[in-house]
C-alpha cells in the first residue's frame, strides 16, 4: 500500500466526539491519533476513547467526486459483513446520511506483507507457501456471500458486458484534468480487443472486493490466516472470479515481499477446490484485471498533472500501469505463471 500525508490535525476531534457520544460510545478525550498507512484513495487515522481504540476511515482532503459515496458503500458493504465468515474490518459506527462522510472500525490484529514480515512468517517457507493458499480460501469464503443481502449494491446484469467500455470511458474522462497529456499506454487497443472477442458468456453473480491483492490483506501474526481483506471501496456485486483475476494479475509484485508463495496456477486450483465456481477461463479475468487497475491507477497519473495528487505517487503509479499492460499481454500470450 502506498501511503499519503495525512494532517491530523485538520480532523475536527471535538465533532467526532461528540458524535461518537451520540452513538452511545465510551467517552473521555481522543488521544493517540496517528495515521495509518493505506491507499491514496482515502484516509485512516487511528486514535484510543474510553479504553478502547478505533480507526477512523474518511476522504482524502482533495475529495473524489464519488468519495462520499464510496465511503457509505464501504459502510454498508462492512456492515453486511460483519457477522459472516468473511474476514474483514469489524464496523463499529458510520455517518452516512450527511457529510462529513465516515465510518468507525475496530483495527485489525494482523500484519500487512507489504510492509514487511515478522517471525514466524520470515523464517519459515511453508508458513508463506500456505500464506498464498490462505488468501485464495478468504476469497472463496467472500465468493459464497448471498449477494441478496446487499440489494442495489451493484447491477450484476450484464456485468461483463460492459467492463471494457466502462474502463474506456473512465480513461477518456481523465482528459478533463488540466495539464494531462493523455494516456500513454502500449498494448491498450490489442488488450481492450482480445478481452471483447473472448468474453466468458455467462457467470454467476456474487459479491466483490474489486481489488483483491495482498496489499489489501493483513495476516495474523502467528499463522498464516488472512486476519482481514481491508480497503473496500471498489466493492460491488458482480463477477467474483474477477477478484480471483485480480489476485493472480498482481502476482508477480508479490516476491519481493513474500518468497516462497505458490505458483498462480496453484492459487487457481486452490480457490477452485473450495469453491462451485468454473475457473477455465481464468486468464480472461486476470487480463481484465490488469486492463481495469491499469487504468484506475492511470487516474492517479492523471490528478498529479493537475495538482492533485503528488507528482512522484502520480508517476509511480503510471510505472505499475505499464507493468500491468505487459503482464496482460504475457497472460494472452499463455504465460500466466511467468512475472
Amino acid at each position: 500500500m502506498t501511503s499519503t500525508h495525512i494532517d491530523v490535525n485538520a480532523i475536527d476531534l471535538d465533532g467526532l466526539g461528540a458524535w461518537m457520544d451520540a452513538q452511545g460510545l465510551p467517552g473521555g478525550p481522543i488521544t493517540g491519533t496517528a495515521p495509518v498507512a493505506g491507499g491514496t484513495q482515502n484516509v485512516m487515522v487511528r486514535f484510543e476513547r474510553g479504553g478502547s481504540p478505533y480507526i477512523l476511515r474518511r476522504p482524502p482532503q482533495h475529495a473524489r467526486r464519488k468519495s462520499n459515496e464510496v465511503l457509505r458503500r464501504e459502510a454498508r458493504l462492512l456492515a453486511a459483513l460483519r457477522d459472516t465468515r468473511v474476514p474483514a474490518p469489524r464496523l463499529v459506527a458510520a455517518q452516512t446520511e450527511h457529510e462529513p462522510v465516515f465510518y468507525l472500525m475496530e483495527p485489525v490484529d494482523g500484519f500487512n506483507p507489504s510492509l514487511g514480515l515478522p517471525d514466524p512468517h520470515a523464517s519459515d517457507p511453508a508458513i508463506r507457501h500456505r500464506m498464498g493458499l490462505e488468501a485464495a480460501a478468504a476469497l472463496a469464503e467472500l465468493g459464497r456471500i448471498d449477494p441478496g443481502v446487499l440489494p442495489g449494491f451493484g447491477r450484476p446484469d450484464g456485468f461483463l458486458d460492459r467492463q471494457v467500455p466502462r474502463w474506456l470511458g473512465e480513461l477518456d474522462s481523465y482528459n478533463r484534468l488540466d495539464g494531462y497529456p493523455g494516456p500513454d499506454i502500449p498494448h491498450l487497443t490489442e488488450t481492450a480487443g482480445w478481452l471483447e472477442r473472448h468474453r466468458p458468456a455467462t457467470f454467476t453473480p456474487g459479491v466483490m472486493h474489486g481489488d483483491y491483492h495482498f496489499a489489501n490483506l493483513m495476516f495474523a501474526h502467528d499463522s498464516p490466516r488472512v486476519a482481514a481483506i481491508v480497503d473496500w471501496e471498489m466493492s460491488t456485486i458482480g463477477d467474483p472470479l474477477l477478484d480471483l483475476g485480480w489476485l493472480v494479475a498482481m502476482w508477480p509484485a508479490n516476491d519481493g515481499h513474500v518468497p516462497g508463495l505458490p505458483s498462480p496456477r496453484e492459487i487457481v486450483d486452490c480457490y477452485g477446490a473450495l469453491s462451485d465456481r468454473d475457473v477455465s477461463a481464468l486468464d480472461w479475468y486476470a487480463v481484465l484485471a490488469c486492463f481495469k487497475l491499469g487504468i484506475v491507477l492511470e487516474g492517479t497519473h492523471a490528478r498529479a498533472f493537475a495538482g492533485q495528487a503528488p507528482k512522484e505517487i502520480g508517476d509511480l503509479l503510471h510505472a505499475t500501469t505499464l507493468t500491468l499492460f505487459g503482464r496482460a499481454r504475457q497472460i494472452m500470450d499463455g504465460l500466466l505463471d511467468e512475472g
